[in-house]
């Protein structure tokens, strides 16, 4: 773990240098998310007390090659790309969502909002997300709402809607199993129709 919990304080490790920093233990429901801490602390990283985390000096360095354990997959990073459906624009993302991902995924979305459509995030394919990358959706759905279009989830892990669960996003997103329905959603803008949202956990 590199947040170590020290009732009434917690300690966090920087998985690149080993800086030590504690502070006042701030956790939402879940024990093991502690993104709220890392974020305090102006870390980056995964929301979950298991890391990888970096502290602010490490931050601005390459990331470090990963160690020896579970083979990355071929596409570790990236967002694929934007489609255009009418009035909808599908962001379909793969790998890790994280602090190497941020910008990437910034710049698919604010293409994707500036089109003037609705926007739909595919995450099949995400495997992590952390909260520079949870960030990164936040503002988008803000500049989206601000345009006066909807920004919706599709196809979240269970790791995803764990996340989005307990820092209390799945209240901010709407979140769908398939894209489809997603697209459908989007497309009902102008009605009165609720939606229709996964209950999948």
């Amino acid at each position: 773990m590199t947040v170590v919990p020290d009732d009434p304080l917690m300690t966090l490790i920087c998985d690149s240098c080993g800086t030590v920093a504690s502070g006042p233990a701030c956790v939402l429901p879940d024990a093991e998310v502690v993104w709220t801490f890392v974020a305090e602390q102006g870390w980056t990283g995964s929301p979950f007390a298991t890391g990888p985390h970096r502290c602010p000096r490490c931050e601005l360095l390459p990331a470090p090659a990963p160690q020896a354990r579970a083979p990355r997959r071929a596409d570790p990073l990236g967002v694929l790309g934007v489609e255009h459906l009418d009035e909808v624009a599908i962001v379909t993302a793969a790998g890790d969502l994280d602090i190497a991902t941020g910008d990437d995924l910034h710049g698919v979305l604010a293409e994707a909002v500036d089109a003037d459509r609705h926007v739909v995030v595919d995450l099949v394919r995400v495997h992590l997300i952390d909260s520079t990358a949870l960030g990164v959706l936040v503002r988008a759905r803000q500049e989206a709402r601000h345009r006066g279009r909807r920004l919706s989830l599709a196809g979240p892990s269970r790791f995803v809607r764990t996340v989005l669960h307990t820092m209390r996003l799945d209240r901010v997103f709407p979140v769908f199993d398939t894209r489809r329905d997603a697209v459908d959603w989007s497309r009902s803008a102008g009605s009165d129709r609720s939606p229709v949202r996964s209950t999948a956990r």
